[in-house]
């Protein structure tokens, strides 16, 4: 007879988990200001304790009396029970103090706009955002050197209007001007192909659709196989001579390229710049006495009130057990909600200021230029993880007095440096080109190698290939085709 042996293993396993709470607050920080207020209101409709107050309403007051039903209310009697009730009573009052000062801050703002004639303009403002840019962001994360997002940056710009880099497109070449060896040339082209949308900067559309393959379909030699080296008879549909290929029946064909054709054949029209977005600033950057204060634009954020209905019900000190529990777990999810707009509203307001700070010439001196600036160094500033930072750049807008911006266009990374090793920022360097080129001799245009001597003579070190790729980005012709 064989015996059974049991045994009991111990493991020790870290995992990060974020509370469903704690998932709720990230999201409220990531949400731009209008889908915060469709989120908010999508609250709402789940907690029956909140309500909003329409700009006619008229609150019954709190002492007014009302017949209660003696069948659907009742008074607890046990003393845990008493003790809970009165747990509850003192958590909803004193939600019913937060709303109150919540929405006393709502109308002291709304006041002070009104003192300060303050001129809020439209309420959507057009605003041209780079897409190519919001592309290239999903490798901040990868803290890749500078030389190394140039290069992907030109392999970006150099695909067609689907995302595809010639056939004939160096690569090594190319990386070789950049100071990087073929091998992670490839490696970073890899890292570009697998970005989203997948299969950008790929040379032919095999290469394309491979990039899009899951895991297990790359694992599966028919489905690679299709797309790559039997891809002519796959577009052909020549099915029976790709099934005969593999040795296996016609019908495992056509269920692979089912497969196959949910694939994006032209990725590169997802993040081309079609039509620009309306979008409602999330902040107001104002200047006030010669300092700049932030003003969140939270006055369309619904005016919070608790429901009348259960005002009475908590002041009156009456519930059933249900009836008590379901309240004590509304209230706690209306102080949790109106916590997490408060901390997003601080958090806004905390990065606005850093910004300020950090991009102090372009908002003091209004000089058009901004320095190089990471989400790191606002994130030390401030002592908050770069993931926070991101999450509040992300989609957010301010309204300057030098315009809309997104919050993402006051990052900027380095084009050189100055005489004191100070970096300069991709912004000045393209400024000082468009000033240079402007008041150049039209008869004798400056040159590529012309522009880098003058600028270094202002102390500022640029090379020749990032002149020539900062002029070809502005729009702006070689010397040999601006000469009149």
């Amino acid at each position: 007879m064989n015996s059974m042996n049991q045994h009991t293993t111990l493991k020790q396993k870290q995992e990060l988990a974020l509370k469903p709470k704690m998932l709720q607050s990230l999201k409220m920080l990531a949400l731009p200001i209008l889908e915060l207020e469709s989120y908010i209101r999508h609250e709402l409709q789940e907690n029956p304790l909140l309500e909003l107050r329409e700009e006619k309403y008229d609150e019954t007051p709190e002492n007014e009396s009302e017949e209660t039903n003696d069948e659907s209310t009742k008074e607890l009697d046990d003393v845990d029970s008493q003790e809970e009730l009165s747990k509850a009573v003192a958590e909803a009052r004193q939600l019913t103090e937060i709303l109150d000062q919540w929405n006393e801050y709502h109308s002291s703002n709304e006041s002070s706009r009104e003192d300060n004639d303050w001129d809020q303009g439209e309420t959507l403002i057009r605003y041209e955002g780079n897409s190519k840019d919001t592309f290239l962001e999903q490798l901040y994360p990868l803290n890749l050197p500078e030389n190394e997002i140039d290069f992907i940056t030109e392999l970006v710009d150099s695909c067609d209007a689907y995302g595809f880099l010639a056939e004939d497109y160096d690569l090594e070449q190319v990386a070789s001007r950049y100071g990087i060896s073929p091998k992670r040339a490839n490696e970073l082209h890899e890292i570009v192909l697998h970005l989203s949308p997948q299969g950008l900067t790929a040379r032919n559309i095999s290469e394309c659709l491979k990039a899009q393959l899951t895991d297990e379909q790359l694992n599966n030699h028919i489905i690679c196989g299709m797309v790559c080296d039997q891809f002519e008879n796959l577009i052909h549909r020549r099915y029976q001579k790709i099934a005969s290929h593999f040795n296996v029946s016609e019908d495992t064909i056509l269920a692979y390229r089912e497969q196959i054709a949910k694939l994006d054949p032209k990725p590169g029209l997802r993040i081309l710049n079609n039509n620009a977005a309306y979008v409602y600033p999330d902040v107001t950057l104002k200047m006030v006495d010669g300092e700049y204060v932030v003003i969140i634009n939270d006055h369309i954020t619904p005016n919070i009130i608790i429901s009348p209905r259960y005002r009475k019900m908590i002041n009156r000190g009456y519930f059933d057990r249900e009836t008590l529990s379901f309240v004590r777990e509304r209230v706690n999810s209306a102080k949790f909600l109106i916590k997490s707009i408060f901390m997003r509203m601080r958090t806004l307001q905390q990065v606005s200021l850093s910004i300020i700070k950090h991009q102090h010439d372009f908002f003091y001196n209004g000089s058009g230029i901004m320095q190089p600036l990471t989400y790191s160094a606002i994130a030390q500033d401030l002592g908050k993880s770069e993931s926070t930072i991101s999450r509040v750049v992300k989609y957010k807008y301010a309204e300057t007095p030098y315009g809309i911006f997104a919050f993402k266009d006051f990052f900027t990374s380095t084009a050189g440096r100055d005489d004191n090793y100070e970096s300069i920022s991709r912004q000045k360097a393209k400024s000082c080109i468009i000033r240079l080129i402007d008041s150049e001799d039209k008869k004798k245009p400056l040159s590529d190698q012309e522009l880098v001597d003058m600028l270094k003579q202002e102390g500022l070190n640029i090379s020749r290939r990032i002149i020539a790729k900062y002029r070809d980005e502005l729009g702006i012709l070689n010397s040999r085709l601006r000469k009149l």
